[in-house]
Parts: C-alpha cells; sequence; structure tokens
C-alpha cells in the first residue's frame, strides 16, 4: 500500500475499530451485570418473603409465592428435602436439588404438637428468623407450565419457630437481560461498520486535502528537475503546520543549491579565464623560440610556467576543500611554524617582520602544510600592498591561538572586507595579473581556516593598513598521529 492516504484511513479505521470493539464488550459487560444485579435483586426479595411467612409459621401449602409464573420457589430443609415448590414448577437447576415434588413426611411450621393450629394463647409466643447474611446467588434454568427459561435465583435461610432451618430458593427471570444485551450487540454489529465506513472516508478526505500541498511540492520538484531551472521555487502554503515547514526548508534548500551551482559555474569560468593567458603568453613564446631560437625568453617561460603550477596547485585545494575533505589532526607548533615563513622570506621585496611571538609551544590540531599555505598566502598579500612594513604576531588568547599579519598598505574599505575573501576577486581590477595574482589566495586561506574549525577577518591596522587576523582553537591535550589529507 504506497498511498499515504489509504494508509492513514487504514490505520484510523484499524484504531476506531479496536477502540469501539473495546467500548462495546465494556458496554455489554457493564448492561449485563447490571441487569443481573437487578434479577438478583428482585430474586432476593421474593426469596425474604417467602422466608419470612416461613418464620412466622405459615404452612407449606398456605404459602403466597408472588408471581409463581415468572419467580419460581422451591424451598428444602436441613437434609436437602424439597419441602414446597411454587405451581406449575415442573423441573429446575442452578438451586442444588433438581427435585421439584414436596417431601409428604416434612415437618410443617406451626405445628407445635399439642394437636392445635398453635395460636393458642398459652402457645410459646416465640417466632422465627430469617438469616440477615447476604443471600447466595446462582444462575439457573426452570420450566414452569412446559415452558423453560433462564433464571437468577437468591438463596436465604429461614428458622422456624420449631428451630428447623429451611433454605428459600427464589428466581428472577433473565429474559430481559438477555433481551436488551442482544438488542444492545445487534445495534453495535450493525453501526460498527457503518461507523468505520464514515470514519475511512473522512480520513481520505482530511488526509488528501492535509497532502496536497506536498504534491504542488512534488510536482514542482519534478519540474524542476526536469528544467534544470534552480530559479524556481516550491508553493510555499499559508499554514503553520509541518507541511509548511518542509515547503520553505526545501527553498532554502533550492536557494543553497542555486548559489553553490553558481558559485561552481563562475568558478569553472574564472579559472578558464585564469589559465588562458598563462598558457597562451607561454604558447606564444615557444612559437616565437621555435622560430627563432635568440628570440626564446626563458626566464619569462619559466615565470608562466610557474604560476601554471601555482595556479593548478590552488584549485586543486579548493576542489579538495569543496568536497569536504577534512583536514589532518596531527600537531601544529604554529609559532615555529610563523617564523619558519618569515625566515624564507628574507629576500623579498618587503621582509616580513615578527614583531611579537609568544616563547610557550602554541600548538594547533590540522595539517601542517595546508596552515603554512594560510600563513604564506597571508604574506604575500601584505607584501603585495605594503609599502615599507609588513609585520606579524602570533601568541595565545585564552582558548585560541592568534596570528596577524599587518601592512602599511592603503588597507581594505570596510564594505569591502567580506569580498576580499571570495575567489577570483581583485579590489584593484587594474593591477596586472602578474602583480595581482590570480585572487585565490586569500579565498583559501579563509577556507582552510573553517576547515580547522578557526576564523579569518581584516580590520584596520592601528597604524593604517590593513589586519588580518587568524585564530585558531588551541590543542589542549597530547597530540595524535597524522590523518590522510594532511598536506
Amino acid at each position: 500500500m504506497r498511498s499515504v492516504r489509504a494508509r492513514a484511513a487504514l490505520g484510523a479505521t484499524l484504531v476506531v475499530a479496536l477502540a469501539l470493539t473495546v467500548a462495546g464488550l465494556a458496554v455489554l459487560a457493564v448492561l449485563r451485570g447490571n441487569l443481573t444485579d437487578r434479577a438478583g435483586l428482585e430474586a432476593e426479595v421474593a426469596a425474604r418473603e417467602v422466608a419470612g411467612q416461613l418464620a412466622l409459621g405459615v404452612a407449606y401449602a398456605e404459602l403466597e409465592l408472588g408471581d409463581e409464573d415468572t419467580r419460581p420457589v422451591q424451598v428444602t430443609d436441613g437434609a436437602g428435602r424439597v419441602v414446597a415448590v411454587s405451581k406449575d414448577l415442573d423441573a429446575i437447576s442452578g438451586t442444588g436439588t433438581a427435585e421439584v415434588t414436596p417431601v409428604p413426611s416434612a415437618p410443617v411450621p406451626g405445628d407445635d404438637g399439642d394437636g392445635d393450629d398453635g395460636d393458642d394463647e398459652g402457645d410459646d409466643p416465640a417466632r422465627g428468623e430469617v438469616s440477615s447474611d447476604a443471600p447466595d446467588f446462582a444462575n439457573g434454568t426452570a420450566t414452569v407450565d412446559g415452558e423453560t427459561a433462564d433464571y437468577r435465583f437468591a438463596t436465604v435461610e429461614a428458622t422456624t419457630r420449631q428451630d428447623v432451618t429451611l433454605t428459600v430458593h427464589a428466581g428472577s427471570p433473565l429474559a430481559a437481560e438477555q433481551e436488551a444485551v442482544d438488542t444492545v450487540r445487534t445495534s453495535m454489529l450493525t453501526g460498527l461498520p457503518l461507523v468505520l465506513l464514515v470514519v475511512a472516508g473522512v480520513t481520505w478526505l482530511v488526509t488528501r486535502r492535509a497532502l496536497r500541498p506536498v504534491e504542488g511540492i512534488g510536482r514542482e520538484l519534478a519540474a524542476i528537475t526536469a528544467s534544470e531551472d534552480l530559479g524556481r521555487r516550491v508553493p510555499e502554503p499559508d499554514s503553520r503546520d509541518e507541511i509548511a515547514r518542509l515547503a520553505r526548508t526545501t527553498n532554502e534548500t533550492l536557494t543553497v543549491l542555486e548559489a553553490s551551482v553558481d558559485r561552481q559555474r563562475r568558478f569553472v569560468a574564472d579559472a578558464s579565464h585564469e589559465l588562458r593567458s598563462p598558457i597562451a603568453s607561454l604558447r606564444t613564446q615557444l612559437e616565437v623560440g621555435e622560430a627563432h631560437p635568440e628570440l626564446l625568453d626563458v626566464p619569462g617561460a619559466v615565470a608562466d610556467t610557474v604560476r601554471l603550477q601555482v595556479l593548478a596547485a590552488d584549485l586543486l585545494l579548493l576542489a579538495r576543500l569543496d568536497a569536504g575533505e577534512r583536514p589532518g589532526r596531527t600537531p601544529v607548533d604554529l609559532g615555529a611554524l610563523v617564523r619558519e615563513e618569515v625566515s624564507q622570506r628574507a629576500a623579498d621585496r618587503i621582509p616580513p617582520q615578527v614583531c611579537a611571538a609568544d616563547t610557550g609551544s602554541l600548538e594547533v590540531s590540522g595539517s601542517r602544510g595546508q596552515l603554512a599555505r594560510v600563513v604564506g598566502n597571508l604574506l604575500d598579500n601584505a607584501e603585495r600592498h605594503a609599502e615599507r612594513l609588513v609585520a606579524v604576531s602570533v601568541r595565545a588568547d585564552r582558548g585560541d591561538v592568534l596570528v596577524e599579519v599587518t601592512d602599511d598598505g592603503a588597507g581594505v574599505p570596510e564594505a569591502e572586507r567580506e569580498r576580499i575573501f571570495e575567489r577570483f576577486v581583485r579590489l584593484d581590477d587594474a593591477r596586472s595579473r602578474d602583480d595581482g595574482g590570480a585572487g585565490l589566495g586569500l579565498a583559501i586561506a579563509r577556507d582552510v581556516a573553517s576547515r580547522h574549525g578557526g576564523t579569518l577577518t581584516v580590520g584596520a591596522a592601528p597604524d593604517g593598513g590593513a589586519l588580518f587576523t587568524l585564530r585558531l582553537p588551541r590543542q589542549a591535550g597530547p597530540g595524535r598521529g597524522p590523518a590522510a589529507g594532511d598536506g
């Protein structure tokens, strides 16, 4: 069953069916119990009426047994012999004995042995009594005047004047209870399918209405996939439910995907444009050298080749970063790394100076090669824009390690301080490519810093110029071995 609507309708129907079944059984049980208790109460009243007559000394033949057609009565003595039964009682069960014929020799209540009726003034005025204990109840059957039915029997004991204990069994019919239960059961069995049909239909319609926006989202996504137009967006319903949040999340995902694709396209276009110039220059020099060897500019060809090599390395590193490659987890002493990078630039146009450096260990966790690339790119950028000074400082700052690179150049306008970290961006468009690079250094530096859990920002130096701040989390524990991808 692949339809959500069908599954929802089936699930709701099953739940309602189970709930109604349990509720119906409970109702039937309560109804049956109440009606049975009512019949038992009626039987108890009838049994106590007969027991009261026996306690007063009424003879068996003179007992008033009430409605004998609907309430059968059976009286037994202490030996279990039947001494009295109601009129037309043909058979009985559930009272302890199935006999319905009185024993002729049973003692008669009120007979005190003096030959009179027991009502003389000189007779013993003592009276019998009816047991005050709760009666016993039992279900059984009785055949009265040829008709057999189910009854609820109540059993009450009575003691006569002669201290003879008699047991009265009186029954109340259960026909009303059975009829009521059958009627309720039939009504439930008849109405249950109709209720379930209504529940299934309503659930189907409500689910269909609720999922209609999802179908619209699915159709629009299919159209976007077919057209490859990431500028389109799925419809967002006005509701504030999960479907509306799904639509908004989908549109946010499409926005991020569109930006990523556009960024990738611009990256490919810019990379092609950057590669075209050194390749064209190198080809021209080689063609001239082939035709006129004496005119071959070997240093220029080598410079173009180096530029191609650097650009290819930058593009490869960016591709690895975009692919989500995680840096290594090797402990790197950032202070030693900065001093090493600075020492290798003594012959630069403006040699950098280490103006401040903590003497202790400033270890971070990551790839030494990538972190050296970050420091090198920052120094290259500072030298490119500096007039007379490039300064570097490295220090601990609470749980981080800070590397600050400053220059005394023109600085970075505040409005452009985020844009310079975009790929292939140069603020000085008139600057030659040979002098200005490809515009990838700062983008690579920020990406690497981010992959190492740090940040790279730019601000204004105290004495003018630009101040680049690299912040990396300081390694607290012992270092671990190098990981794959350490470059």
